[in-house]
């Protein structure tokens, strides 16, 4: 009477590689620049930068980082497995630490990530019910998605990355990576 079907287990494929970036939060320009060259050293050539922004939606990192901050994103020219994530987070906290006051304040705050063809995965220290563990007390979440040429925001998606200059810069570095994609 019903035909049966036979459901074969999914094939597994290695994932695309991803294009990764950071959320960089700082004070002082000098320590940015030094930063960013060790970015550099580290991860590759960075290829992409965007302007600069006051970073005034939380007085969360005022008490350890003082006021006046600025941020901005840049991303790596290489792409890089998603698997790295946790090591590349631990890798920025070292960076983090080195430039450190002698009180172990910060002075500057790298969030590395990744964009994908579907999403922007933020990677992270804490934990909370949208987050997954990665490995090494390093946690990650999907911050937003791509959708055709536009972003979709998720109800965690921090404030500072629904602002026109993060949303633009982020729009264009997919659009950019998916055209790489399509070359390879």
């Amino acid at each position: 009477m019903f035909e049966r079907v036979r459901n074969e287990m999914g094939k597994i494929k290695l994932p695309e590689k991803a294009k990764l970036f950071f959320a960089i939060m700082y004070a002082d320009d000098g320590i940015y620049k030094s930063a960013l060259k060790d970015l550099n050293e580290k991860f590759g050539e960075i290829d992409k930068e965007s302007k600069a922004f006051e970073f005034n939606m939380t007085g969360y990192y005022e008490g350890e980082m003082g006021r006046g901050l600025l941020k901005r994103f840049v991303t790596a020219k290489d792409l890089i497995d998603k698997e790295r994530l946790a090591e590349i987070k631990n890798l920025t906290n070292s960076i983090e630490e080195s430039y450190a006051r002698e009180n172990r304040n910060r002075t500057i705050n790298i969030d590395p990530g990744y964009i994908t063809s579907s999403k922007l995965v933020l990677a992270t220290t804490k934990n909370y019910s949208h987050r997954i563990y990665l490995r090494d007390g390093i946690f990650a979440e999907v911050t937003f998605n791509f959708r055709k040429n536009s972003i979709e925001f998720n109800p965690w998606t921090y404030p500072d990355y629904k602002l026109s200059v993060t949303t633009e810069f982020f729009i264009e570095t997919h659009r950019k990576y998916m055209e790489a994609l399509k070359g390879n």
